[in-house]
């Protein structure tokens, strides 16, 4: 059964302000998240019919999103649990964080409680470094005080710039300890103090960083709304500002800037795209990985927050889930951009084509074969079940499309199941109304229902004539209300007609006077 999807976000909550997101929201997302995570765990098995390499996969990624993902995978593959638990504490040592550092040995003690034969236990493996426990917290307390001093020296001097500074840099600083709360906090707080669109955009960037980091996928879209309409200011500000430069230079400086927009714009679209993964809105979020530029744009996020194969993965499964064929292959088999995202994930390729081919059998397989890289995946985990079931039902569907009844034995061996499997499938599709066919149970075939092409093309004729009937009185009320001079005249120095259309005749073919 697949996870619940997580609560859509209130229009309140969208519109808020920058302050809003409260300690209380912050806990009752942790309980939410905790909830979906039990909800929708399964146990991952690793075998020669679902390989993973650990080492391989995790080397794309640094910093904490590196630590994060190996304890979602302690949590949901136990056998991975000791290489995880090697690798997590080598990572978390070369930073400051010690609720991380521990949280890594208990999630070693809840995998070990739930597969005891299979892994050996904690103190077989290692022990907290109680020494640097003590060392590196002396050292946070120390440059805790350091940045709240300066804080307070430059907000009694007033100067608006190192103020904002100051709480950027403590914001970064409980960033890195864990502290979500305290560093949303000090970014927001940073907002009173910025003086350009620029100091706007790096606010927001650094917030919307902070709620990926924390799966906090409701938020994310509140934040990428406020980071464009700063990118869009600051990109006219650097349009206007500085003397006219010489014809060549002023080329270079203009592609310049539009290689930064274009920097900062893929962030935000693959921070949306995350967001509606997140909330299961799976063809916006294709939509949106798909809007995303080159691999280079993502920068320091590569790694740091997400790696271009993990794009790859999500678009092209939310993809297959929604979009009809036409449109996979133009935006994504024939872009040239999101083509370097396949690169980094070579079997998204060969998924693609087979999709495309009309060999769904391999499309299935290859779906079995690597979900287990796709459960192991800290964002794609609760979604997988869903997307599966929801390409699965798109391959039957289309497979059924040209024939007007086929032999369920015949149709059963394009996609490797049983006839009985099949059947559960097709009736299931019948009853949602994906399918317009009935099952002759008998015969074990499946015949599409016969439409009376003479009764459609009559009502295909009554509907023409009331969409002109509609038309032609919309059209007599504008004239009528133009021989009444009931018009609004627009301004002077303005084009004749109407801001909201040309008034062409089209525009009257839908609503209702």
């Amino acid at each position: 059964m697949a996870p619940p999807s997580p609560p859509s976000v209130p229009h309140s909550q969208a519109t808020m302000d920058v302050d809003e997101i409260d300690e209380g929201s912050q806990q009752q997302l942790g309980s939410q998240l905790n909830a979906f995570k039990a909800a929708g765990k399964r146990r991952v098995v690793i075998d020669e019919a679902h390989p993973f390499e650990l080492e391989t996969y995790i080397s794309s990624y640094s910093g904490r999103t590196y630590v994060d993902r190996l304890l979602h995978i302690m949590s949901t593959c136990p056998t991975l649990a000791p290489q995880a638990l090697q690798l997590a504490v080598e990572e978390a040592l070369k930073g400051r964080d010690t609720e991380l550092y521990l949280e890594i040995f208990h999630r070693y003690q809840r995998a070990h409680a739930e597969a005891r034969d299979e892994i050996p236990e904690l103190s077989a493996l290692a022990e907290p470094d109680q020494r640097w426990i003590e060392e590196t917290n002396a050292r946070n307390q120390a440059e805790r005080t350091k940045l709240e001093v300066e804080l307070k020296t430059y907000s009694s001097n007033m100067i608006k710039e190192s103020i904002r500074m100051a709480h950027r840099d403590l914001g970064d600083f409980y960033r890195s300890l864990g502290e979500y709360t305290n560093a949303l906090k000090h970014y927001t707080k940073s907002r009173e103090f910025c003086t350009t669109s620029q100091h706007v955009l790096d606010m927001c960037m650094s917030v919307i960083e902070l709620l990926m980091e924390q799966r906090n996928y409701s938020h994310i879209a509140t934040y990428v709304f406020k980071a464009e309409a700063a990118l869009d200011s600051a990109s006219m500000v650097r349009g206007q500002s500085g003397p006219e430069a010489p014809a060549g230079a002023a080329q270079a400086n203009k592609e310049k800037k539009n290689a930064e927009r274009l920097r900062a714009q893929t962030k935000l679209d693959v921070a949306t795209g995350l967001s509606h993964l997140g909330q299961s809105n799976y063809e916006k979020a294709a939509q949106t990985f798909l809007k995303a530029g080159p691999v280079k744009g993502l920068e320091d996020w590569t790694g740091k927050l997400i790696a271009p194969g993990d794009i790859a993965i999500y678009a092209t499964l939310s993809a297959l889930a929604t979009f009809p064929r036409s449109t996979i292959r133009a935006q994504i088999l024939d872009s040239d951009d999101f083509s370097m995202y396949i690169e980094q994930e070579p079997y998204i390729r060969e998924l693609l084509e087979s999709y495309m081919n009309n060999r769904f059998k391999n499309v299935l397989e290859i779906l079995e074969r690597y979900s287990t890289r796709h459960y192991l995946d800290i964002h794609l985990y609760q979604h997988v079940q869903n997307l599966t079931n929801l390409i699965r039902s798109k391959s039957l569907v289309l497979y059924f499309q040209p024939f007007s009844s086929i032999k369920l034995e015949r149709m059963g061996q394009a996609f490797g199941w049983s006839v009985q499997e099949l059947e559960q499938q097709v009736v299931a599709l019948i009853q949602a109304g994906e399918i317009k066919a009935r099952v002759d149970r008998q015969n074990k075939i499946l015949k599409a229902k016969e439409t009376d092409q003479r009764a459609a093309l009559f009502a295909k004729a009554m509907k023409s004539g009331q969409d002109i009937q509609a038309a032609n009185r919309k059209l007599l009320l504008r004239m009528r209300l133009q021989q009444a001079d009931l018009v609004v005249k627009p301004p002077k120095g303005q084009s004749q007609g109407y801001s909201y259309g040309t008034g062409h005749a089209s525009e009257f073919l839908s609503g209702d006077y």
